[in-house]
C-alpha cells in the first residue's frame, strides 16, 4: 500500500470510529444542542466527555452524511397588511408567502421551506396529516428538517399512479414526511384515477379503501396542492387525461383543480366536465372538515386555479410566491362581482 492509501485508510478509520465509538442518538444530541441551543463546541466537550477537536468532526461529519441539513430559509415577502386582506378576502387564517425566484425548481423550495417551518411548530404527538400528490407537496419533504420527533400519522388522502414515480405518489411523500418529522405513514392501496364514476364508487365501497379515508377525513392537518389546467400539466404528462379533454375542459370554464380532487371554476364550484368524479381520494367536501388545509401553489401559472380553489372556503392556510399573491388580488378584484357561494 503507497503512502496517500495508507493516509486515506487512516482517515476513514478515523472518521468511521467517530459513529462507531459514539451512538447516532448522541451524534443528533450533539448537533441539536449545538444548532439549536447555542451550545459551544467547548461545552459539549465537556459535557461528554470527549475533546474538543472531536466535537468538531462529529458536526462536520453529520453534516456531511446528512444527519445536519444547513438551509437558509426563505422570509416571508409580504407585509402583514398583504396577509390581512387575504384573511379579510378569502376567510383564511393565514398566508404563507415567499420571495420570487428566477428559476421554478428554486421557487418551488422557497415556498416549500415555508410550509416546512410552520409544520415543525404545530405539529404535535397524535396528530393526523393527510397527504396529497404532485411536486409542490413533494418538495416540503425534501426541505423539512424537524429538531423534535413527534408521533404524527402520514396518510395518503388520494390513490398512487404507476407512471407518477416518487415525487408525485402521496405513499412515497407520506413515508419521507414520516422521516423527516417522526411518526408513521399510511397508504392508499387505490389507483389515484379510473375510467369513470361508477368504478370508484365500488372501490369507495372497499374495506380497505374506505378504512384509509375515513382516517384521512379525520385528519387534523390537509397537505395539498392545486393544479392548473393545460395540455403540459401533470396530469396530461401522466397519461391520466389527454391534451384534447384539457383543452375541452377549459372551453368549459375549468381553471384548475385541487390536487386532483375535484375540478373547479374560478369561482370555486365544480366544473361540468367528464374529467370530473374519476380520483380516489378525499373531496373539497371533505377537506371542508379537516381544521388546518395547507394548499401549496409555486408557480406562476397558477394564479386563476389558486382563485379558484380559495373561493371554495376548504383552504385556511396558503403557501405562493410574492408575484401569486398580488396577482391573486388582482384576479379576485376582476372577479368577484360574479362570483356566487361555491361548496357548502
Amino acid at each position: 500500500m503507497n503512502r496517500k492509501a495508507a493516509c486515506q485508510t487512516a482517515q476513514e478509520t478515523r472518521r468511521n470510529g467517530d459513529w462507531n465509538e459514539i451512538s447516532a442518538e448522541t451524534v443528533i444530541e450533539i448537533a441539536t444542542a449545538y444548532y439549536y441551543d447555542d451550545v459551544t463546541q467547548e461545552e459539549l466537550a465537556k459535557r461528554f466527555g470527549v475533546s474538543r477537536v472531536r466535537v468538531s468532526r462529529l458536526l462536520k461529519r453529520a453534516r456531511a452524511d446528512g444527519v445536519v441539513e444547513i438551509r437558509v430559509n426563505q422570509q416571508p415577502g409580504p407585509s402583514a397588511d398583504l396577509e390581512r386582506e387575504f384573511i379579510q378576502r378569502f376567510n383564511i387564517d393565514r398566508l404563507l408567502v415567499s420571495v420570487d425566484q428566477s428559476d421554478v425548481d428554486a421557487q418551488r423550495m422557497a415556498v416549500a421551506g415555508l410550509v416546512a417551518n410552520y409544520l415543525v411548530k404545530i405539529l404535535t404527538d397524535g396528530m393526523i396529516v393527510a397527504t396529497g400528490m404532485g411536486r409542490n407537496v413533494a418538495a416540503v419533504a425534501t426541505g423539512a428538517l424537524s429538531p423534535v420527533r413527534r408521533a404524527v400519522t402520514f396518510v395518503s388522502a388520494i390513490g398512487g399512479s404507476a407512471r407518477a414515480g416518487e415525487t408525485m405518489n402521496p405513499d412515497h411523500i407520506g413515508r419521507r414526511l414520516s422521516v423527516r418529522f417522526g411518526g408513521d405513514s399510511e397508504t392508499l392501496y387505490a389507483p389515484a384515477l379510473v375510467a369513470n364514476m361508477g368504478l370508484r364508487d365500488e372501490l369507495y365501497q372497499n374495506e380497505t379503501v374506505k378504512l384509509v379515508l375515513d382516517r384521512a377525513r379525520r385528519a387534523d392537518i390537509a397537505l395539498i396542492g392545486i393544479g392548473d389546467l393545460s395540455e403540459d400539466s401533470n396530469m396530461v404528462r401522466m397519461g391520466w387525461f389527454t391534451p384534447e379533454e384539457v383543452a375541452e375542459a377549459r372551453l368549459s370554464g375549468t381553471i384548475g383543480d385541487i390536487m386532483g380532487y375535484d375540478f373547479i371554476d374560478i369561482h370555486g364550484r365544480p366544473s361540468t366536465t367528464g374529467m370530473q368524479g374519476r380520483v380516489i381520494g378525499l373531496t373539497t367536501r371533505d377537506l371542508l372538515r379537516i381544521p388546518d388545509v395547507i394548499a401549496i401553489a409555486s408557480e406562476n401559472t397558477k394564479a386563476a386555479a389558486i382563485v379558484g380553489a380559495l373561493r371554495t372556503g376548504a383552504i385556511n392556510t396558503l403557501a405562493t410566491s410574492s408575484t401569486n399573491a398580488h396577482t391573486v388580488l388582482r384576479l379576485d378584484e376582476a372577479t368577484k362581482s360574479r362570483t356566487s357561494p361555491a361548496i357548502s
